[in-house]
């Protein structure tokens, strides 16, 4: 016999039933509903772009991570997008440029990499996010990290919390107060996201060995950081982070990891990872960036945040409730079944006597004008 490969996908990739499909709609729509009420207005962009537009908008996003190729009509390579904030930024930086600023603006889609992420396969992912353009202050976060949570709430999420980091701190310290050459500053970098005290002390970070213990619940890791802050150096951060920790206090739990460095390829000073209980990893990030200007132009701050939501909508698919279906027999009244869409009904209307309302998955039956419930 000879395998039949015709109907396999490429590792990493699925479809959705019908269950998942709907599940997927009802958390982008509730999603976008947030985004909206908030001003954020929604943009749509293309799945490929020239590989040199999506690489250099940003500062720190991988191109190894797209898929490229040759495009037949420019001759120029193309990338597949693998997030969507790049292309944002581009619009903002383009078209939108003449927008006054703040500038708020709100996307979804599907996006792609050439391989999955640590132990998840996958290589499609659904994005959803929101990119405040123009500001990068307090305030600004404060918005940001408040509209995430809000956002993961009104798409289902139970339990959200949040966990704070500082991206530039190991630049900042070793600029500055906690001095380093530049030939250790990665090796200590990479020893603070590993917390790995013994590898710290030989990679010569040994005076940041406090950063390993500023982890944890908000409350007590602010204070440990501040004990650790004795210049001063990063007080202003340090109050940035208690501002924002006041304005979204009692909407979600609070921890902070101030040397957190992985999946904060482009953020500057601040940095969050958000999560929901019954959830495996993480469902988003977010923090403050720059994005490049046209040529001549200076870069322009930005604060935003990207939701992964499909391990939601997993659990949404798997959760969800019985439809109300209503079979609607040969003949039946038009009108009537219109008024029975109206007030919520799902209706599948038969096509042959042949059809049986069970087989179809209906929970009621039309009958003498009625719903009559299909034992």
């Amino acid at each position: 016999m000879h395998e039949n490969d015709r109907d396999l996908l490429p590792e990493g990739l699925g479809d959705r039933l019908p269950q998942q499909a709907w599940a997927s709609q009802t958390v982008r729509r509730a999603a976008h509903d947030v985004l909206a009420s908030h001003g954020y207005a929604r943009v749509e962009t293309p799945v490929l772009e020239f590989e040199k537009a999506l690489a250099s908008r940003m500062a720190g996003v991988r191109v190894r991570r797209m898929f490229r190729f040759m495009d037949p009509v420019s001759l120029r390579m193309l990338a597949m997008r693998s997030d969507i904030t790049a292309q944002v930024a581009r619009i903002a930086a383009t078209g939108l440029a003449p927008a006054p600023r703040p500038l708020r603006l709100s996307y979804s889609g599907q996006v792609m990499t050439v391989k999955g992420d640590g132990l998840d396969p996958a290589r499609e992912r659904l994005q959803i996010g929101a990119e405040l353009i123009g500001a990068d202050s307090t305030a600004a976060a404060a918005e940001v990290v408040e509209l995430a949570i809000e956002t993961l709430r009104g798409a289902g999420a139970k339990g959200v919390s949040v966990d704070f980091t500082l991206p530039d701190l190991v630049d900042t310290l070793s600029a500055g107060a906690l001095a380093l050459p530049a030939h250790q500053v990665e090796a200590v970098r990479e020893m603070l996201d590993a917390k790995d005290a013994g590898g710290l002390v030989d990679a010569g970070g040994a005076a940041y060995l406090p950063l390993l213990y500023a982890v944890g619940p908000f409350a007590s890791a602010i204070e440990q950081l501040a004990a650790f802050d004795v210049d001063g150096v990063l007080a202003s951060r340090i109050a940035a982070l208690r501002a924002i920790a006041a304005r979204v206090e009692g909407k979600a739990r609070l921890t902070l990891d101030p040397s957190e460095r992985h999946g904060f390829e482009y953020q500057s000073w601040f940095g969050f990872t958000i999560y929901a209980d019954g959830i495996p990893g993480s469902l988003g990030r977010g923090g403050t960036y720059e994005i490049l200007g046209q040529a001549g132009r200076d870069p322009e701050p930005a604060t935003g945040f990207s939701l992964y939501p499909d391990p939601l909508v997993e659990t949404l698919a798997s959760e969800a409730g019985e439809e109300r279906r209503l079979f609607l027999p040969l003949g039946h009244d038009r009108e009537l079944a219109a008024r029975q869409r109206a007030v919520g009904w799902v209706t599948v209307a038969a096509l042959s006597e042949a059809d049986d309302a069970i087989a179809l998955s209906c929970s009621h039956r039309l009958e003498g004008g009625e719903a009559v419930p299909l034992s």
